[in-house]
């Protein structure tokens, strides 16, 4: 059995959470391929190459890739789709607009949200916001999956994979490139941090956010999460938003502030390794899941954190 799986570039880097992908890859079984698709993106395929378990790296260095359009990109896969047994690729923005079209031509279902390898054709998936586990068995003769990437490990280097330069495959022409904008912030990309202050709709304004969550945040060197109560009232912006209709995160460190703790932000954090919780409610739902909790306004609460982080030189 042969795995195919599918890197998640950025740039001309490869992204974590390829390596966390590889893992559920490995543990399919059988001989793993690692394709780089993209335009510049040299640096990726070597980097690809030195994990650990990748046996061969197949680099498709093109301007067709260079945004990552969906359809060059699933005629590209489906075309090298008959050398392998499963198709994998970390559930990301990207995958999920690219995978659901490589099954389709293929015609078999899709496998999404993978958090554990039971067997090479049994997988488990969470359902109903993360509230149940479903254990899935696929038939079909391809496997196409996405892993959500907080319920594996990374794995490591210590490989020296070949690296196959391969030509691009055919153009559909079904949609074009026009432009992008990017936000621009110094603080770690959300999905990769490892310490996380989210902030819920206890902060009551955008200005509130700006003045207790970021001081926090930049002494710990955070990424700044939000829920979705407090993006839909205007304190975030969308690409802040943690749970099932936002990104799923497992920081190290996810401190919840003012967020109550509704099943659908729980299903986007609740794989951190250690929860905080600042709360004025006892019976808030996220004190549940919590490692730590204190129930206190978390105004007060925020601002004598501070100072203790200033007086330990954070």
């Amino acid at each position: 059995m042969t795995v195919l799986l599918v890197a998640e570039t950025q740039g001309s880097a490869l992204a974590p959470a390829t390596a966390k992908a590889l893992t559920a890859a490995l543990q399919i079984g059988g001989g793993v391929h690692v394709l780089v698709a993209g335009a510049g993106v040299g640096p990726a395929a070597e980097a690809a190459a030195k994990l650990s378990g990748v046996d061969k790296v197949l680099v498709a260095d093109d301007a067709l890739y260079g945004h990552q359009l969906a359809e060059p990109l699933a005629a590209l896969i489906v075309g090298l789709a008959g050398a392998y047994d499963a198709i994998l690729a970390p559930s990301t923005s990207s995958s999920k607009n690219v995978l659901p079209r490589v099954a389709a031509l293929l015609d078999v279902a899709q496998l999404s949200d993978i958090i554990k390898v039971i067997a090479p054709d049994t997988f488990e998936r969470p359902i109903y916001a993360g509230n149940a586990i479903q254990t899935v068995r696929s038939k079909d003769a391809k496997k196409v999956i996405t892993v959500r990437t907080a319920a594996f490990a990374a794995t490591g280097e210590g490989g020296a994979a070949s690296i196959e330069a391969i030509g691009a495959g055919s153009d559909p022409a079904l949609s074009s490139f026009k432009s992008e904008a990017l936000a621009k912030s110094e603080r770690p990309e959300l999905t990769a941090a490892k310490t996380i202050v989210s902030g819920g709709r206890g902060l009551a304004s955008a200005e509130n956010f700006k003045d207790y969550i970021e001081p926090v945040a930049n002494r710990l060197g955070a990424a700044i999460g939000a829920s979705r109560a407090a993006v839909d009232a205007g304190y975030a912006p969308n690409d802040l938003q943690v749970g099932q209709t936002g990104k799923v995160v497992a920081p190290d460190l996810y401190v919840a502030v003012g967020i109550s703790g509704a099943i659908q932000h729980l299903a986007g954090m609740k794989d951190s390794k250690v929860i905080v919780a600042i709360n004025k409610d006892e019976e808030a739902p996220i004190f549940q899941v919590a490692d730590f909790g204190l129930v206190a306004d978390l105004f007060p609460a925020l601002k004598e954190l501070d100072a203790e982080l200033a007086k330990a030189g954070r």
